[in-house]
């Protein structure tokens, strides 16, 4: 597992784009902060323009570059394979990761299909026997604030849970002159807002609760149909193919009520991820734009002083938060990524399942496809398999 016992674990990266980026910058520092069994090595990174891949790796410190994730994955400094590709590839690039014995981390969502998406759990599920550990790098389970939540409603502090609310709202696509991305195109991205960030407030809602959504009702919509190729000379437009929009409403297993939206069209949101949660005995909200901040209502305090408090969530008895640094001292969406490798490295030295697991990463897939199915049914409920 390690690189010629030297305590280290080769890492190979497929995309350096945006996530690739930041999966970049935890790698190189998850053992500078945390005491992990295995300090990750930044051994190759894939992109398909070498000169473009060379620039990137020198930037982002990786050791050497391939053009092929074939051969990348095939490397024998290699051990762990991270996925931060458009989601068209991602089924093949884990499969064939998984089948040469590699631990695969996964971007999310998972795939761009429920048949994907089952594939890619069968050939997890098929690997774990031999002790190669995957996971879907859902990072805002590992925002320390979110991790509090799940503490406290674990703990009971919020009694049985009545209402869950989550909204992903953006704003990056409100000018109808952006130009097009891969993000636009279903064939690339498998969804728009839905699975970009609508997939987050699924996972987080689910791992709050510690269930899941067996139905949901739904709208999805697309408000600009046309967008102009970047550096066109002629000006010529392409087809959006997929939502910039998704709102739903769902149930959980408990029979608690949810809603959702998910938008990148919420002017002057830049990434307002926020959930809140209603019990019998108290209630938590949260909002990504005040990432360090907890709001908790004890419903069963007298209402003369009752009300909403705000926990400063930077204590070292905080999830994650030891490592970093004194209280009050904030940290930011990075060290999410940061805490996700430290996590995944610590499955992978142990033997341990990792969550979430491609399974849990198939789950969220099934709900974006009911999502699908019900907005394509003029909102009919529709079960999640």
């Amino acid at each position: 597992m390690s690189n010629a016992g030297d305590g280290t674990i080769g890492v190979g990266m497929v995309g350096h784009a945006f996530m690739g980026r930041v999966h970049s910058h935890a790698w190189r520092t998850v053992h500078r902060f945390y005491d992990v069994p295995l300090a990750p090595r930044l051994a190759v990174l894939g992109g398909r323009d070498l000169d473009r891949t060379k620039a990137a790796a020198a930037k982002m410190g990786w050791d050497a570059v391939e053009t092929d994730w074939r051969e990348l994955i095939a490397r024998d400094d290699v051990q762990i394979v991270d996925i931060c590709t458009p989601g068209d590839s991602h089924k093949d690039i884990a499969i064939a990761a998984l089948a040469a014995g590699k631990h695969v981390l996964c971007e999310k969502p998972l795939a761009n299909s429920v048949a994907e998406a089952e594939e890619m759990a069968a050939a997890a599920t098929a690997a774990a026997a031999n002790g190669q550990r995957s996971m879907v790098a859902f990072n805002y389970r590992r925002v320390p604030a979110l991790a509090l939540a799940r503490q406290m409603i674990v703990e009971g502090r919020l009694g049985r849970v009545r209402h869950v609310r989550a909204q992903y709202l953006q704003d990056w696509l409100s000018d109808p002159t952006t130009p097009m991305a891969w993000r636009l195109r279903k064939e690339e991205a498998g969804s728009g807002a839905l699975g970009d960030i609508g997939a987050h407030i699924i996972d987080a809602t689910q791992f709050l609760l510690g269930e899941q959504l067996t139905g949901v009702s739904a709208l999805t919509e697309t408000f600009v149909h046309k967008r102009p190729v970047a550096g066109d000379p002629d000006g010529r437009l392409d087809d959006v193919t997929v939502d910039d929009a998704a709102l739903f409403i769902g149930r959980f297993a408990s029979g608690a009520l949810a809603s959702y939206e998910a938008t990148r069209f919420a002017l002057g949101r830049k990434n307002a991820m926020r959930v809140e949660i209603n019990g019998e005995r108290g209630s938590l909200a949260f909002d990504f734009e005040s990432m360090n901040e907890l709001s908790f209502y004890d419903g069963e305090i007298d209402d003369q002083s009752a009300g909403f408090r705000r926990i400063l969530v930077t204590e070292p008895t905080h999830p994650y938060v030891g490592a970093w640094w004194p209280p009050g001292h904030l940290i930011g969406y990075e060290h999410t990524f940061t805490h996700e490798v430290f996590d995944f490295l610590t499955h992978v030295h142990d033997g341990t399942d990792p969550a979430p697991s491609f399974a849990d990463g198939l789950q969220v897939q099934k709900v974006l496809g009911a999502v699908e199915t019900s907005a394509g049914n003029d909102a009919k409920w529709t079960p999640v398999s």
